[in-house]
């Protein structure tokens, strides 16, 4: 068994490469920091390749698929991403247009060549990364970040009816967790009200949820709850509480 894992050097990804090397998966690893992915390879019980590369750049995305296309991988993970906070009048343009090449560009063109890998090997299994905010009508003071996630969330969503339909072998699911403790936060200048979830067991279920079959994988009795309320509440007044909920994360 083999994995691949986008975004692998910290947080979620760093977790889920522990969590399926523990499970006996051997694993190719990417992310900008090599530093850190050597030291995670070092840590982990089995077999791991090291890849560094900055997927923000789309002849990058490429680049690296051409150098796995060979592997007999099972499973990969779109987990690279990052966010940012503020006025949307205020925020860099040059920063929400990195963060749309990492968060969309760069998901979709590796979703479209995994996709195609793995129903040319007649089995395979994608993860996209997503979030809470991909399932809210829109997010003020992180709008852009909001809206890169929704992309997310419907992408996959559209390619699992594809796939159902089809009655295809590959399965695809994605990740939509609320606040959990990693260093999103402070890249995106951030501090959440609600409490974070631990990193390592939003991996755990999250990669059991995968390997199940789950779609939409929600972890965390308060993001399913407010998920269902969200969906009951008219779209102005989810927004209004939406901007309360986003004002109070920048203290």
């Amino acid at each position: 068994m083999k994995a691949v894992i986008t975004g692998a050097s910290s947080g979620i990804g760093m977790d889920m490469a522990r969590v399926l090397s523990k499970m006996g998966y051997d694993l190719i690893i990417t992310a900008r920091r090599e530093d850190r992915l050597k030291k995670l390879a070092d840590e982990l019980p089995t077999s791991v390749t090291v890849i560094p590369a900055d997927l923000s750049n789309k002849e990058n995305c490429t680049h690296f698929f051409e150098k796995i296309k060979n592997e007999d991988f099972d499973f990969a993970i779109n987990n690279a991403g990052f966010g940012i906070f503020g006025d949307f009048s205020e925020t860099p343009l040059k920063k929400e247009l990195d963060m749309i090449d990492l968060n969309v560009t760069a998901l979709h063109i590796l979703t479209k060549k995994f996709l195609e890998y793995f129903e040319n090997k007649g089995k395979g299994r994608l993860l996209n990364v997503a979030s809470s905010a991909g399932l809210m009508p829109g997010g003020p003071l992180m709008a852009s970040y909001y809206a890169t996630k929704a992309y997310v969330v419907s992408l996959t969503q559209g390619i699992y009816e594809e796939l159902r339909k089809r009655k295809s072998p590959v399965k695809i699911s994605v990740l939509c967790p609320g606040p959990v403790n990693t260093e999103f936060n402070s890249v995106a200048g951030v501090s959440f009200a609600l409490k974070g979830l631990d990193s390592y067991k939003t991996a755990e279920y999250t990669i059991k949820k995968a390997l199940k079959n789950k779609t939409v994988i929600i972890p965390g009795f308060s993001i399913k709850a407010a998920n269902i309320l969200n969906k009951l509440a008219p779209s102005k007044i989810a927004l209004r509480i939406a901007y309360k909920i986003q004002k109070k994360k920048n203290g």
